[in-house]
């Protein structure tokens, strides 16, 4: 798990900060503690479904608010929350239905020495993206629908990231490409969400300068949080693109950072689609048949219920990252899934009554 400095700064300046932590496979142990509540055929309506009485959908069915004991609570802001526990909750009362669950815990600020972002990978079943198939979704209460869990231990983070970015880390990146930054691009040309650029100057004596967008830098990890689209790899693991569109790219052997965003390497590599191919094998399912309209349930984590003013302002951002147009004007130029992907895959994130149990 990789964490950077918890210093707040404007998002385009988060390209050299924001880190999200290495893809997780250990199980949690189920110690959810019930705070008395009891489920009911015919939910009170008035604030939403109220499931229990710490356990709510609120009534524009956006989000779930689990309220938690201080213990369980502050466990998620320590790096060690119980994914578990939330998930199993989650399907006490709704069906599989869901690809992602995302986890929010109520902050207005991240805590010191905490991830921006994790995701846990429930499950793999697309072949050709570099990782084994495997299905760890009964431990997490699924019957196999759930793709990775999510925790953003603050809310604001759906609008400025690093929202996509865990999203595309349920794809790669899995040795899909050589990298010394585990779990991501690091030094080479995807100039995405899990880091990389797109521009390489050569300053000679194996010495590079890289950029991203016609920024001045790149990261290894990630690139600005919600400010940067899918890159043309990223969109193939995702099986939006096919092979034919596939670009070559470059990958630096041994990099070492020089500062002031240029690196040295023994060399640049170039591996032409038919190179990735050979390497990883065919994506399967392909792009023909690849999953393109995803469904993800939010659950907001609480010491106690979300007030109104915060609910509709989750409500709001949740909104504008899951529409299938451009956000309204409050995002400026962030991006949501929709247009990230190039307009090619949607993510519904609202609950409806055939999600309820």
């Amino acid at each position: 798990m990789q964490n950077l400095s918890p210093t707040r700064l404007p998002v385009y300046v988060y390209l050299f900060l924001i880190s999200a932590a290495l893809v997780c496979f250990s199980c949690s142990s189920d110690d959810s503690k019930d705070m008395g509540g009891q489920g009911t055929d015919n939910p009170d309506t008035t604030d939403g479904n109220v499931f229990e009485e710490n356990f709510i959908l609120d009534k524009d069915n956006k989000l779930v608010n689990y309220v938690l004991p201080k213990a369980d609570y502050d466990k998620f802001l320590q790096g060690e929350g119980d994914f578990a526990m939330v998930s199993n909750k989650i399907y006490e009362y709704f069906n599989d239905d869901f690809d992602f669950i995302f986890i929010l815990s109520n902050e207005t600020e991240k805590p010191a020495d905490l991830y921006f972002g994790i995701t846990r990978k429930i499950k793999n079943d697309v072949e050709g993206i570099g990782s084994s198939i495997y299905n760890n979704t009964a431990t997490y209460g699924s019957q196999g629908a759930l793709k990775s869990i999510i925790h953003m231990p603050e809310t604001e983070f759906v609008r400025n990231g690093p929202f996509l970015h865990e999203i595309v880390h349920y794809w790669g990146n899995y040795d899909f490409i050589p990298t010394t930054v585990g779990g991501h691009w690091g030094y080479a040309s995807v100039g995405g969400q899990l880091g990389g650029f797109d521009e390489l100057t050569d300053l000679g004596n194996n010495t590079y300068k890289a950029n991203v967008e016609g920024r001045d830098g790149f990261g290894t990890f990630a690139n600005g949080g919600n400010s940067l689209r899918y890159g043309n790899l990223e969109l193939y693991i995702m099986g939006l693109i096919g092979v034919n569109e596939l670009e070559p790219v470059q990958v630096a052997e041994n990099p070492q950072s020089a500062g002031n965003s240029t690196f040295t390497a023994d060399n640049i590599t170039i591996l032409t689609a038919a190179d990735l191919i050979s390497r990883n094998g065919e994506r399967v399912p392909s792009t023909q048949n690849a999953q393109k309209a995803f469904k993800g349930i939010t659950v907001v984590l609480s010491r106690s219920k979300l007030n109104d003013d915060e609910i509709a302002k989750l409500n709001s951002n949740l909104e504008n990252f899951s529409r299938n147009a451009a956000p309204d004007a409050s995002w400026g130029s962030l991006l949501n899934f929709w247009q990230a992907t190039g307009e090619r895959a949607t993510l519904d994130i609202d609950v409806s009554q055939e999600n309820i149990k």
